[in-house]
């Protein structure tokens, strides 16, 4: 894979100048490349968290009106509410990644 490749690359590059950022990439980065697994067209969307931000702003505008909370499950319940919505909304509306292949015959 192209990617492990490059990997080595600048692995072997910083090694001597900064060997505890080589040794952080060679463990850590290759967990990135599970992207190329998927098929090229939903590689891009694969690759960004705007979705997840989304759901982290709203939740953190929920808990910062509330400020505090008396218990753990006063938090949990807070919570729950917008991500049983939001889970709701990715299974049932907009197709965002279609893992469907258009080749295999309808039955």
């Amino acid at each position: 894979m192209a990617a492990q490749a490059r990997l080595k690359d600048v692995v072997a590059t910083y090694a001597p100048t900064a060997p505890k950022l080589a040794a952080w990439m060679e463990e850590n980065l290759p967990q990135a490349f599970t992207v190329f697994a998927f098929p090229r067209e939903h590689q891009r969307r694969r690759r960004t968290s705007t979705p997840l931000e989304r759901v982290n702003r709203e939740l953190k505008r929920r808990t910062r009106v509330a400020g505090r909370f008396p218990n753990e499950t006063a938090l949990l319940r807070l919570v729950s509410a917008p991500l049983a919505e939001t889970s709701g909304e990715w299974k049932t509306g907009k197709i965002y990644l279609g893992m469907e292949t258009t080749s295999q015959p309808s039955v």
